[in-house]
């Protein structure tokens, strides 16, 4: 899949004395320090990549996330043209933010955590919008081939990790789409540490063929008994036909925590006391709240878990202030 420029070098030419500017190679050379180990498209619009850098990242932590990056002179999976194809130098690489996943389980099926291994794993959706607003970076990662070459940034970032958690603890990730990333790394960190809490792990995806870690997952519940997973839809037939035989209705991860089944579903009660909640995904599911100077919260419309949990005695973690309800920021 290449666009009319693909097999290009970039027009990079100065308007003084008309000489062309470095080839794609010479570009990625210059640029680029990591490649493409492997890629799992888990349909057109989900993959999984994977990354080894030139060089391995330091010391990284679960949670974290970092940056990928291509050059805007590479080719696009939709065959958009947008942005320059003749910037030169940094101002031309196209770079964001991904938390780093984990695969979980390794190809004889034992337990890793992203310490273990040596790629990067990361869990992208396709960004799609009307073509006089083409999204610049993912239609470039869904172009890549396993041996290709591209951009990752040197450290680790983020503060949104376990660290606060003890071991009796109960641990609630919630995410939507791709916002589970970097729960899984998470996860396995506290299945690694052998947390004795109850872990649970809850998704809201439109599909089902959405949930791309589904299979590792369900391995996992069978192995360790404190842990659970808990996959929310919304797209499909019994989440918006009232005639299927199965309806539920469209599953919103806010409406699943201000139930009345939410202990069931869960495994054990809400108790604010012993439970940190994380949650990664959509803004609008998080609904992250404004503190204003006088210290008093507003929170944005509609209602967010930041909001419903709040009200359920659960307190939102902030420099100075800590607390039990952890949102990722890097957005």
């Amino acid at each position: 899949m290449t666009d009319s420029t693909s097999n290009q070098s970039p027009s990079l030419v100065d308007a003084g004395d008309r000489q062309a500017g470095p080839t794609s190679d010479e570009l990625r050379h210059r640029y680029y320090n990591a490649r493409v180990a492997r890629i799992r498209l888990v349909h057109d619009d989900l993959m999984i990549l994977r990354v080894v850098p030139d060089v391995k990242c330091r010391a990284m932590r679960a949670g974290q996330y970092t940056l990928l990056g291509l050059g805007r002179w590479e080719r696009r999976a939709d065959r958009v043209m947008s942005g320059s194809h003749s910037c030169p130098g940094t101002k031309g690489l196209i770079r964001r933010a991904y938390s780093i996943s984990c695969p979980l389980l390794d190809d004889s099926g034992a337990l890793v955590t992203i310490d273990d291994l040596p790629y990067l794993e990361f869990f992208i959706n396709c960004i799609r919008k009307a073509a006089d607003e083409p999204p610049m970076l993912t239609p470039r990662l869904f172009a890549l081939n396993e041996g290709d070459r591209l951009y990752i940034g040197p450290h680790a970032h983020g503060h949104y990790t376990v660290e606060a958690i003890s071991g009796g603890d109960n641990v609630i990730f919630a995410a939507t789409g791709t916002g589970e990333s970097p729960h899984n790394a998470m996860l396995a960190e506290l299945l690694r540490r052998r947390h004795e809490g109850k872990i649970v792990v809850v998704t809201c995806v439109r599909y089902r063929a959405d949930l791309a870690y589904l299979d590792v997952h369900s391995a996992l519940e069978r192995r360790f008994a404190n842990y659970r997973y808990l996959p929310l839809t919304t797209r499909e037939s019994e989440n918006v036909d009232p005639s299927h035989s199965g309806y539920v209705g469209k599953q919103y991860l806010q409406d699943l925590f201000a139930s009345e089944c939410v202990a069931r579903k869960l495994g054990f009660q809400l108790d604010p006391l012993r439970t940190h909640v994380y949650l990664c995904g959509s803004p609008a599911m998080i609904g992250p709240p404004r503190r204003t100077a006088d210290g008093d919260i507003h929170f944005p419309e509609p209602v967010g878990m930041v909001e419903v949990l709040s009200d359920l005695g659960f307190h939102l973690d902030e420099p100075h202030r800590p607390g039990n309800v952890h949102f990722e920021k890097y957005w």
